[in-house]
This record gives C-alpha cells, structure tokens and sequence, in this order.
C-alpha cells in the first residue's frame, strides 16, 4: 500500500482525494506542517509516500505519471511529490527543513510539496519530472485561476493522450503503421482486466511456440497457421510493452522476460521450421543456425557499440552530421529504420514467406537481409567510432577514448574464460607485434577460420588453441580504442560458426540439431550477461564463466571432441554438452533475476530495440 499525505486548506468540490485513491494510495490529511511530518514518519519505510496539496487541479494520468512510476526513488509534478523507500530519506530531511524553515501557516502548509521539491533539486537529489505534454498540473492560487485551471483539465481527454502515450516514440515502419495502432487497445484491454504485463509476454511466447510447433508439421496449412500466430505473437510482443507504459508496471523482471522471451520466440521457430523442412525431406539445419548466429551477432555489435558510448559526449564525424541530417527528412528515417530489419520488418517477412513459400526460401531472405542490415549498421558504426569522444576529453581535442566503465563492460561482453585468462597474464607485460586489442582478436579469428577453411581437424585444433591464446592477449589491455567494441562480436562470430562447420562437417543426422541447440544455450548466457549489464548488475559470477570455460574454451572443446570422436560420437557429445551449458545457465539466470525481483531491484523499461 502506497500512502498519500494531503496537505493545505481544502477545497469544496475538489477529487483529489478520490484520484489519489483510485491510484492505489491511502489518503491521510495533515492539518499543518508538523502534522504532515508526524504523519510521514509513521508511514513504514519500505511503502511509497506522496505529499500533495489539497489546492491540486490536473488530469488524473498526469497524477499517476507523477506519482506511480517505480522506475524513479524521486518525483514531482506541480503541486505534488513522491519517493519510494530508496528516495524516503531524502524527502524527510527535506520536509524537516522546510517546516523549519517555513514554519506552520496555513500558507506554507499549503505550498509545501512544492517547497519540498525545490529544497530536493537544491540538494542535487535526481528528482524525475515527468513530460506531462497537454496534460495539466497545477496549484490555482485564486478562484478565477482555479477555474481556467478546470477548464484546460475538461478540454483535454487524458485518456486519449495516456493511450498514445503507450506506444514507443520511435519504432518500426511496419510496427508503427502495421501494429500500433490496434495492439494499444489490446494493451488497455488487459490492463482494465487486471492482466500485467508479464503476463502478456508469457502468452506472447506460448503464442509464438505454438507458431514453431506448426511450421514443424512441414504441410502447407501448418506453415500459413504458422505465419499467422507469429504475427499474433508479435502483437502481443508490442501490447505488454504498451501495457506497461499505460498502467506503469516496469520492473526488473518484467524487463529481463520481455528481453529473453523475443529471443525465445525468434530461434524458436527458426528451429520449428527446420523442423518442418525435415519432414519434407529438406535438411536447412545449417541455414537456421547460421541465421541464428548472424542474428546474435547483430545484437552483440548493437550492445558492444552502445556500451562503448555509453558515457560519449559528443561526435563530430561526418557520418554523425549526415545522420542528423537525414533524420530531419521523414521519408528517410523510415528507410533507414527499415534497412536494419528491426524485429517487426524481420517477423513480418518471416512470416509471409513461410505461408506462402518454403523453409529454404525464408531462411535466404532471412540471411540476405540480415547481411544486408549488419553490413550498414556496422559500417556506419566504424565510421562514428573514429571520433567519437568520452567524457573527460577536453574540446578541440581529436582523441577517443572510452570511459572505465565502458572498457569493463566490454570486457564482461567478450566472455573469455580461465585459458584466456592464463594468457592475458603474460601479454600484459611483454611487448607484442600486433599490441592492440582488435588487432590482437582479428588475428586469433583470421587463423581459426583459415584452419576451419582447410577442414583438417588437427589443424583447426592447433588453430583453437591459437585463438584461445590471442583471445587473452586481446584482453591484456583496457578495451579503450575506437574500434575495441567489435572485439565481442568477432569472438561470438569465432565460437559460434567454430561449432557450425564442425558439426555441418560431421555429417550425421543430428548433428546440426545438436550444434543448434549448443549454440542457442550459449547464445542464452551472453544476452544474459547484456541484460545483467544494461541492468547495471554488473556481469555474471565469475564461477559461472569458469564453469562454462568461457568463450575460448568452449571452442576448444568443440575442436577437440570433433578432432578425438567419430561423426556419432561428436553428434551425442554436442548435445550432452547443449544440455549441460543450457541446465546450468538457465538455472543461475532464472535464480538471479528472481532474487533480485524479490529483493525490490529498481524496476527498469528499456525503450531501446536490439535490431
């Protein structure tokens, strides 16, 4: 229960205590300053607490944003604020100084939430104001004010200003004109039946395995009812998300099943129609996987390159100044936004052609446009990055360097386990040819994948071992360079085509399957470690990375049992090993991010969309 103390002289005819308490708050009324700071200590310290003035005259929603949000400790709109427990201290010793200094008249009482908020933004507390737009907020000092103040409140339909406020800013083509404009009715349906977001997502998931399930059947009527449940699922994907911004429910773990169930979804039903082709005699194991690998490592360089500039301040590139220009032209931001195959532009392809051609055709398109979207993003990416400036870097100065904070980060994102480690030691002190990180990561992938071209296994084991030792050498150093943050994705690209080849060589029955559902676990812990990242959780325990072997590791493994077992052999050893990696990190993600729901973790919404 979420408490509201009721400050100043009341007003006839005023709702304010019925909205706060159709918001959920319990109403209490102070009869003056020392009344609303007794009051404020008797509220318990792990509930919210509001302090409104009873003179308050605005919409409803502009309430609720004010004063519900649980993303923020602090916040205020005129005439009233809010903390959560981790802000509580800061609004007590505000309120202490201001009925100190303010002392206890009916003018000061009336003023007070409004004081209370100037006296946190003087002790540079963050106090989240919230863009209220063409809503009102206000505290009418006169009859007359009072009235227009009412007047602004009934020719504005809050309602109708808090249902487009649900749908994201900036998206998609096919989402913004294909989808939103119906899935946010769908959001404000569940939420008037009391459904939560979490619960949308997880039907949207079942929606979207159902959809796997019958492109699995490999008939005509199974891929169209296939096509058209992923749409479905889709819809639901854009409605938790518009959920939660028009009931406010972010969280933790809301964030974190949002995140992992869209990945779900999506190697879900690339491995429901692999499946289906098999059933029609077309083995494309190989182009799923490889369409799951390209589209995790798209990801990857979104993450590494974000966090790289996570803390930059300013970019004086060409590519950036043409970029700004461009997105001043409307028809060009909606190109560009559809060249990078966002998820609605790629589910909605995926879907017509799986109902109206085959599996094969799907994932060649899929593969083409993928190619098509990493080669611009990333090319784009590598012209921004060669100027790019960090906090600290003084102006004039042509210098790039990314902040500790981001060369940690990065480092968490490259996953190199013990061997690396070990290797990483002995390049810190020596003085190496190739003495830079990328250069260092480029040569260790250039060998491995020459050797995976040669196609002994002798020698891509030699290369593997090869590649685990530049892997630490690659990490020796900060990852501070321009260019570092593409050190994540060449090591995903490394180890994860590394067990493609391997297993596409083997040529068994199974054993692509087995490589699929090896690399979709491993898959599974590096968007993990990005969540745990962008949740400013810091990154997986290190038991866990030594358990896993890490990156190079695991890539040696991979060569080994492919250079000492048979074709059969290798095919069982990829899937107990799938099994393994998936037990284990499943296990520690879903009691991570549980624990830290329980524990009250600050609730997070990442308006962002990996491509």
């Amino acid at each position: 229960m979420s408490t509201a103390i009721l400050t100043g002289q009341p007003v006839p005819g005023s709702s304010i205590e019925g909205d706060l308490r159709s918001l959920g708050f319990d109403v209490r009324v102070a009869c003056d300053g020392t009344d609303a700071e007794t009051l404020l200590a008797q509220v318990p310290g792990d509930q919210r607490v509001a302090i409104v003035d009873a003179r308050f005259v605005g919409h409803l929603h502009a309430l609720r944003l004010g004063l519900t949000d649980p993303r923020f400790p602090l916040a205020a709109v005129p005439g009233a604020v809010t903390a959560r427990p981790a802000g509580r201290q800061a609004l007590t010793r505000a309120m202490a100084r201001q009925n100190s200094a303010g002392g206890n008249t009916a003018v000061a009482v009336a003023s007070l939430a409004d004081r209370i908020s100037a006296a946190l933004d003087a002790d540079d507390s963050d106090v989240h104001r919230p863009v209220l737009g063409s809503l009102v907020a206000a505290v009418p000092e006169d009859p007359q004010t009072r009235n227009e103040a009412r007047q602004a409140v009934a020719a504005v339909d809050d309602e109708a200003v808090r249902l487009k406020s649900a749908v994201k800013a900036r998206d998609g083509f096919f989402t913004t004109f294909f989808i939103s404009p119906y899935s946010r009715y769908v959001a404000r349906w569940c939420a008037r039946r009391g459904l939560t977001p979490n619960q949308v997502t997880t039907a949207s998931l079942l929606t979207a395995l159902i959809a796997a399930s019958c492109a699995a059947t490999g008939t005509r009527g199974g891929f169209v009812a296939a096509g058209v449940l992923l749409i479905a699922s889709f819809v639901l994907d854009c409605a938790d998300g518009q959920l939660a911004r028009y009931s406010l429910q972010y969280s933790t773990l809301g964030a974190w099943l949002d995140a992992t169930f869209d990945r779900a979804k999506e190697y879900a039903y690339y491995a429901g129609l692999a499946l289906g082709a098999a059933r029609g005699g077309d083995d494309v194991w190989a182009l799923a996987l490889g369409a799951m690998i390209l589209q995790t490592c798209r990801h990857v360089v979104d993450f590494s390159f974000n966090e790289a500039n996570h803390d930059a301040t300013a970019n004086t590139s060409p590519t950036a100044a043409l970029s700004d220009r461009l997105d001043s032209v409307g028809w060009t931001v909606w190109v560009r936004r559809m060249i990078v195959l966002p998820i609605g532009e790629r589910w909605a392809m995926v879907a017509v052609l799986t109902a109206v051609t085959t599996p094969r055709i799907t994932f060649y398109v899929l593969l083409i446009g993928c190619a098509v979207a990493a080669t611009y993003t990333t090319a784009g990416r590598v012209l921004r990055s060669v100027t790019r400036k960090a906090v600290g870097v003084p102006p004039g100065v042509k210098h790039w360097g990314s902040t500790d904070r981001a060369a940690q980060a990065l480092s968490d994102l490259a996953d190199n386990g013990p061997i690396a480690a070990l290797a990483a030691r002995g390049g810190s002190d020596t003085r190496w040819y190739l003495d830079a990180p990328l250069v260092r990561a480029l040569a260790g992938v250039a060998f491995l994948s020459w050797a995976l071209y040669l196609g002994d296994h002798w020698y891509v084991l030699a290369a593997a071992v090869f590649y685990a030792v530049f892997s630490g050498l690659a990490l020796s150093q900060p990852l501070k360079g321009p260019l570092d943050w593409l050190v994540p994705p060449l090591f995903r690209a490394a180890e994860y085509g590394t067990v493609l080849v391997l297993a596409a060589r083997a040529d068994v029955n199974g054993a692509l399957p087995a490589a699929f559902g090896l690399v979709a676990a491993v898959a599974y812990h590096h968007y993990d470690t990005v969540y745990r990242i962008r949740g400013n959780a810091g990154a997986p325990p290190a038991w866990l990375v030594r358990a896993l072997g890490g990156q190079e590791g695991r890539t040696l493994l991979v060569t080994v049992l492919a250079a000492l077992l048979t074709a059969a052999q290798f095919k069982v050893a990829l899937t107990v090993l799938a099994v393994t990696v998936a037990l284990v990190v499943l296990a520690e993600s879903i009691r991570f991010w549980v624990a830290s729901h329980l524990r009250g973790a600050p609730a997070v919404h990442d308006e962002g969309e990996p491509a």
